[in-house]
């Protein structure tokens, strides 16, 4: 990672991912965890929101829903 002007830049290469409790992008370099979930493999930014997230996954995940169908 480079730091300029305060604003941390990532390698090019270097793929991307939100952090599902606090939305912060983190990379796999940067995580400070990972999770497994379903077939999912999720990074955190902080020990805080890993533990958030293993106590109550299902709070942290977007569920899609269809068109026309309202949620319950």
């Amino acid at each position: 990672l480079q730091l300029r002007q305060g604003i941390m830049k990532h390698d090019i290469n270097e793929q991307i991912f939100k952090d599902p409790v606090c939305g912060m992008e983190v990379s796999y370099k940067t995580a400070t965890g990972e999770t497994s979930y379903g077939t999912k493999l999720f990074y955190f930014c902080s020990p805080d929101c890993q533990l958030a997230f293993e106590t109550e996954p299902e709070k942290f995940l977007k569920h899609h829903r269809q068109h026309g169908i309202r949620p319950k």
